[in-house]
C-alpha cells in the first residue's frame, strides 16, 4: 500500500510539473508576449490619449502638433488635430478604413495610415496603439540591446489597414517591456526606427513616449509623448462620418 501511495504520489508530481511547464511555456508564446506589450501602451478598452508630437532637427526643436485620439475595440479611433494651424481636423478609423475630415468641407477625404502628420509621425502611429490586432507575431531569438536582454518578435500584417507590412520589435525579456521597432512597408523597405521610453502611469510601468527615427535623415527625429492616457467612451455618433462632416466636435 505505502508502495502504490508513493508511485500516485510521483505520479501527480510528475503531472503538476508537466502543466506548469505547458503554463510556462504558453505565457511566454508570442501572442502573449505581444498582447503584455501592448498593455504597456494603451491599457483600457475605451479611451482617451492627449499625445504630442514633436519634431526636432539637428537636436533642436523645429515644431509641435498636438492631438486628442479616442479609441475603443474592434480598430475604431477618432483623432481630433488640436493645434491652431490644423485646428478644425478630425481623422477617423473604423477597421481598414480611414477618413480624414476638413473643416470646410462635408466630403470625408479617404486616406491610408501612411498619411503623414508631422516629420515621420502618420496617421497610423497615433491612431493604433496597440500590435494585437493587426499582427501575428513570431518569436524570433534573444539578443542584447543597448545593455538590456530582450526577445526579438517578427510582427505580419494580419489586417488591411494596418500601418506597415511587417515589424521586428524587441521586448526585454523579464516583462515584455517594448524596446524598439523596425517598421516595414509593403514594399519591404524599413519607414522608420522606433525607439521606446520607459515610465510610469498611476504607479505603474508604462511607455510615455515613442521617438521616430528615419534612416535616410538621421538628423531629423520625431518624438510621440503621450501626455495623458484616461478610460473614456464616447457616444457612437463620433464614429460616423456623415455626423463628423457636419459637426466640428472641437470640444472632444
Amino acid at each position: 500500500m505505502y508502495k502504490l501511495m508513493k508511485k500516485i504520489s510521483r505520479l501527480v508530481l510528475v503531472s503538476l510539473v508537466l502543466m506548469n511547464s505547458a503554463w510556462a511555456a504558453e505565457n511566454e508564446s508570442p501572442t502573449l508576449r505581444l498582447a503584455q506589450a501592448d498593455s504597456y501602451r494603451l491599457s483600457e478598452r475605451e479611451s482617451k490619449v492627449v499625445s504630442l508630437v514633436s519634431l526636432y532637427q539637428n537636436g533642436e526643436l523645429d515644431k509641435t502638433r498636438k492631438y486628442n485620439v479616442y479609441t475603443r475595440p474592434n480598430r475604431e479611433s477618432l483623432v481630433i488635430f488640436k493645434a491652431k494651424v490644423e485646428a478644425g481636423q478630425k481623422m477617423l478609423m473604423l477597421g481598414d478604413n480611414y477618413w480624414l475630415l476638413m473643416p470646410r468641407s462635408r466630403r470625408p477625404i479617404r486616406i491610408t495610415p501612411m498619411q503623414k502628420l508631422l516629420g515621420e509621425a502618420s496617421i497610423g502611429d497615433i491612431s493604433t496603439l496597440t500590435w494585437s490586432d493587426d499582427y501575428q507575431g513570431t518569436e524570433l531569438l534573444s539578443e542584447e540591446v543597448k545593455g538590456q536582454q530582450t526577445i526579438k518578435l517578427e510582427l505580419i500584417a494580419k489586417t488591411k489597414g494596418a500601418s506597415y507590412q511587417k515589424i521586428e520589435l524587441w521586448l526585454q525579456s523579464d516583462d515584455n517591456f517594448p524596446v524598439k521597432a523596425n517598421l516595414y512597408l509593403r514594399s519591404g523597405k524599413m519607414a522608420k526606427q522606433a525607439w521606446f521610453t520607459r515610465g510610469e502611469r498611476e504607479g505603474k510601468p508604462a511607455v510615455t513616449q515613442m521617438r521616430l527615427k528615419d534612416s535616410i535623415q538621421p538628423k531629423k527625429e520625431t518624438i510621440i509623448e503621450y501626455l495623458q492616457v484616461v478610460e473614456l467612451s464616447l457616444e457612437d455618433k463620433f464614429y460616423n462620418p456623415s455626423y463628423l462632416s457636419r459637426n466640428s466636435v472641437s470640444e472632444l
